[in-house]
């Protein structure tokens, strides 16, 4: 499943900014579906297509460290 924070995170700012899903869908350029699936945590969205939908909010998802949970 995708990260239930970066779902739940897109979903805030939506919200947030008064958007529907459609709308977010239409700004950002990409599909309803995908707005859909994103938000309900679809484990394969396209990181592209992430980053085009967080460009409304002026932000972006890069790689990073991942935190070790072994440790």
């Amino acid at each position: 499943m995708m990260d239930s924070k970066l779902s739940q995170c897109v979903k805030d700012l939506r919200k947030e900014h008064n958007l529907m899903q459609e709308d977010m869908a239409m700004k950002s350029g990409v599909g309803l579906r995908f707005v859909r699936e994103q938000e309900q945590g679809k484990p394969t969205v396209r990181l592209d297509k992430v980053n085009q939908v967080l460009g409304l909010f002026s932000m972006e998802l890069v790689p990073g460290h991942k935190e070790r949970s072994d440790v």
